[in-house]
C-alpha cells in the first residue's frame, strides 16, 4: 500500500471511528405522558406528540451530539398508571425528562416519582394548582396555564359582568376540586355568592340529574369545573334542558379550548366566556405555528399543545446552553431565560416553577360572527400575567423563599 493510499484509509478509519463515536451517544428521549384515547386526548394526546416532535425538527433533531426521541404513553387517566409509566420511563428507558401528564391526578402521580428521580417533569395538560403550590419540586414546571388562572380570569370578568351567583357543576377529582375552590374565593372576593355545588364522576355520559340541581338553584351562572368530554357533555345537555333560553342561566366553562368549542358547535357554544393561554388567530405567529400543527394534525392547537411546542424548544435551548442534560443546570437556565416564541412573550419561569405568561378572555362567537371552521372567539381583556396567576407571596410552595 502506498503512503498516499495509507494516509486515505487511515483517516477513513478515523472518520469511521468518530461517526461510530458519535452514533454510541444515547439518544435525548422525552416521555409524554397523555391521554390518548379518553376525555382528554383531543386537548392532549396525539396532537400533543405532534407538537413535542414539531419542537424537536424545528429546533434540529438533536442537542449535545445526541439525537432527540419523544416516546408517548397512555395513561388511560389512571393515576397509578402514570406513575408506572413514569418510573418505567425514568428507570429503564433513559428518559431525561417527562411532559404533559395531561390531567391533575395523573400528573399528581407521575411527579413525585420525577422528583424522587430528580428528573425535569414539564406539565402543560394538567391544571392543578397543587402542581406549583404544595406538589412543587425544584425540577418541575408548570407551563401552560392553572385552576387559579382559569378562575381568576374568568370568574373576575363574569362577577364583574352582574352574574354574581353561582353553581358548581364539579368533577370529582383534584382538579375539579382545585378549580371550584379557586373561584369560588373569586367570586366571593368579589362580592358574589355561591348558592350550591354537585360532584359528578369523570367521563359522566349523563348530566340530568346534575343539571337539575343547578337549575333549582336558580343562580345566574353555572360554572362547569371539569374539562374535555365532561364539559363538552354538560354544555350539549344544558342546551337541551333550556337552561340558558331566555337568558336564564349563564354557562360558564372554567377550563374549555378550542376543540371543545369545535365539537360543541357555535349555535350552542355563542356567548359563553371562557378564559385561555393560547388562541390560534392572535397574530402571525400564532397563525403561522397553527397552520402548519393543521397540516399535521388535522385540527387547530389547543392551549396544552402549543404550550408543548413552546416547553420542549425551552428545554431543548436549555440542555444546549447548560452543555448537559443534568436537571439542575437545565432548570436554572430555563428560569433564568425569558420566554419569547408564538406561546408567550417575556415568559417567565418562578422559583415555584410556575411559568408566568399573559391569559386572555375570549367570547364564543355568534354562528353569523364567524368566517368559518375554528374562526371561534373574540378577544375579550388580555390580562397580563402578574395579574392572572397566583402571587408569590401567596404561594405555598415549600421552595419559595419568604
Amino acid at each position: 500500500m502506498n503512503r498516499v493510499l495509507a494516509g486515505v484509509f487511515a483517516c477513513g478509519v478515523a472518520m469511521s471511528a468518530n461517526a461510530a463515536l458519535a452514533q454510541g451517544k444515547p439518544p435525548l428521549k422525552l416521555g409524554a405522558i397523555l391521554d390518548m384515547s379518553g376525555l382528554y386526548a383531543d386537548i392532549t394526546g396525539p396532537g400533543s406528540e405532534a407538537a413535542a416532535k414539531m419542537a424537536v425538527e424545528d429546533f434540529g433533531g438533536e442537542v449535545l451530539g445526541r439525537k432527540v426521541e419523544v416516546i408517548a404513553a397512555d395513561h388511560l387517566n389512571k393515576a397509578d398508571l402514570a406513575a408506572s409509566i413514569a418510573r418505567d420511563m425514568l428507570d429503564n428507558q433513559g428518559v431525561e425528562a417527562i411532559i404533559d401528564v395531561a390531567a391533575s391526578a395523573t400528573a399528581l402521580a407521575a411527579g413525585e416519582i420525577a422528583k424522587a428521580r430528580n428528573k425535569v417533569i414539564i406539565y402543560n395538560g394538567p391544571a392543578s394548582i397543587r402542581l406549583s403550590n404544595e406538589a412543587c419540586g425544584p425540577y418541575t414546571i408548570h407551563y401552560a396555564y392553572d385552576t387559579f388562572a382559569q378562575a381568576n380570569v374568568t370568574g373576575l370578568a363574569t362577577v364583574k359582568s352582574g352574574f354574581d351567583t353561582w353553581f358548581f357543576l364539579t368533577a370529582d377529582y383534584a382538579f375539579g376540586q382545585d378549580l371550584e375552590k379557586d373561584t369560588t374565593n373569586v367570586v366571593l372576593k368579589s362580592g358574589g355568592k355561591v348558592l350550591g355545588t354537585v360532584k359528578h364522576p369523570l367521563n359522566t355520559s349523563d348530566f340530568s340529574s346534575f343539571l337539575l340541581q343547578a337549575q333549582a338553584s336558580k343562580a345566574k351562572v353555572v360554572g362547569l369545573a371539569n374539562a374535555g368530554g365532561d364539559t363538552i357533555n354538560a354544555i350539549k345537555q344544558a342546551a337541551e334542558f333550556g337552561l340558558m333560553k331566555g337568558g336564564g342561566q349563564k354557562l360558564s366553562p372554567l377550563l374549555a379550548f378550542i376543540t371543545d368549542i369545535d365539537s360543541i358547535g357555535l349555535e350552542t357554544a355563542q356567548g359563553l366566556l371562557l378564559a385561555e393561554a393560547f388562541y390560534w388567530d392572535l397574530n402571525d405567529e400564532t397563525r403561522a405555528f397553527s397552520k402548519r400543527f393543521m397540516e399535521r394534525v388535522k385540527r387547530m392547537p389547543t392551549a396544552a399543545q402549543a404550550g408543548i411546542y413552546s416547553s420542549v424548544g425551552h428545554y431543548l435551548k436549555a440542555v444546549k446552553a447548560a452543555g448537559t442534560t443534568d436537571a439542575a443546570a437545565v432548570i436554572k437556565v430555563m428560569k433564568e431565560t425569558p420566554i419569547n416564541d408564538m406561546f408567550a412573550k417575556n415568559g417567565k419561569i418562578r422559583e415555584d416553577g410556575r411559568m408566568v405568561h399573559d391569559m386572555y378572555l375570549f367570547e364564543v362567537k355568534k354562528p353569523s360572527e364567524s368566517k368559518g371552521r375554528w374562526d371561534d372567539y373574540k378577544l375579550l381583556a388580555t390580562v397580563p400575567g402578574n395579574e392572572a396567576f397566583q402571587s408569590l407571596e401567596n404561594s405555598r410552595c415549600p421552595l419559595v423563599k419568604k
